[in-house]
């Protein structure tokens, strides 16, 4: 500025215009550069704090997807032991079904073998009560056969006498076959019961069942003077059962009361039955000594019995139990001591086993 001073002194006077004025240009050209780069400082400062904002922006993206990435580094590692751990699984309940069809085919079988047993208790309960009705029966043949041969031998009386009239002969003839149509209907009702029962259920009276069960019963029963009373009333009760079994359990409630009154000074039987909406009572009563006290849940556990040695197996009221419960009902006993005892049987009546209003 000073040699700028310097020449300005020594100028001439009429040049000092032109040189004032190209230094205001250049002045001018200074300071707008100067502005330029203060502009340009200011845009790249602009950039700079830009970049800085972008930078730590992609740092901040760059820490979102290495987190990203470790969560799926977690999610996957967690989804290859979820495999691993499915796949133990899945062969773990591959080795359970096969240990379940395996179990289930041994129980089915062992359930077989049960019903099969059971079958064959029951049937061998069967049996002894026929030995035990055996005597009975014996004497209630005896009397169709004595009269067929009464009337066959009537009707060769007169056949050598040379009757005329034929019919007498033809007459008795008719009460021999009438007598042998008793002793057959009386052998074929021992064969029935007898036999293996099915296991198919249909609808059956209650009262025909325990008429045909006191025909097997009635000479051993008057034999001993033992008076059987039956109330069942005029309406026809049917339950869906199977006859064979619901006689045998009949027999059995019989036999039972029987050997109950054996010793007591009035000897009797009542039978009796009362219809609810959705199952019909049977009891069975006897003038007996009654159940001791204690006993009345066990009197129904097989080979359980208060007779003497020899004079029972146990498994009358056992059986009877079963058969009852098979067929949807219950058994139970009301005893007083010295008062007898009545067996109570409830049976589902046969709309009611069908599903019918």
């Amino acid at each position: 500025m000073q040699e700028i001073a310097t020449e300005t002194a020594v100028t001439e006077p009429g040049a000092a215009a032109p040189a004032a004025s190209g230094l205001r240009a250049q002045v001018e050209t200074l300071e707008r550069r100067l502005r330029q780069r203060d502009d340009q400082r200011r845009a790249m400062l602009h950039i700079l704090a830009d970049y800085e904002q972008d930078r730590r922006r992609l740092a901040r993206q760059t820490e979102r997807l290495d987190n990203s990435r470790r969560a799926l580094l977690h999610i996957l590692q967690d989804s290859h032991n979820d495999k691993l751990r499915l796949e133990a699984s899945r062969k773990a309940m591959i080795h359970i079904m096969g240990d379940l069809r395996e179990t289930t085919a041994e129980m089915q079988q062992r359930e077989q073998e049960l019903r099969d047993k059971q079958e064959q208790l029951v049937q061998a309960g069967k049996l002894a009560t026929l030995g035990e009705l055996t005597t009975g029966v014996a004497h209630e043949l005896n009397n169709p056969l004595n009269n067929t041969g009464l009337f066959v031998g009537n009707a060769i009386d007169f056949i050598e006498l040379g009757v005329p009239d034929k019919g007498p002969i033809v007459r008795e003839l008719r009460h021999a076959l009438q007598q042998v149509g008793k002793a057959t209907e009386i052998i074929s009702h021992l064969r029935t019961f007898g036999r293996a029962a099915p296991v198919s259920r249909e609808p059956i009276s209650v009262k025909q069942v325990i008429d045909r069960a006191l025909a097997l019963m009635r000479e051993q029963l008057r034999l001993r003077q033992i008076e059987v009373m039956v109330e069942m009333g005029s309406e026809e009760t049917v339950v869906m059962a199977n006859p064979i079994q619901l006689e045998q359990v009949f027999i059995n409630l019989l036999t039972n009361a029987r050997d109950a009154v054996a010793d007591s000074p009035r000897k009797a039987i009542r039978i009796s039955s009362s219809v609810g909406p959705a199952a019909v009572e049977v009891a069975f009563a006897d003038s007996g000594p009654g159940i001791p006290p204690g006993l009345e849940q066990r009197i129904f556990d097989p080979f359980f019995t208060t007779k003497e040695v020899g004079k029972g197996t146990g498994l009358g009221l056992s059986i009877t139990y079963g058969i009852v419960k098979e067929h949807g009902g219950t058994i139970s006993v009301v005893s007083r001591p010295g008062e007898g005892a009545t067996f109570l049987i409830h049976l589902p009546l046969a709309t009611q086993v069908r599903g019918e209003p």
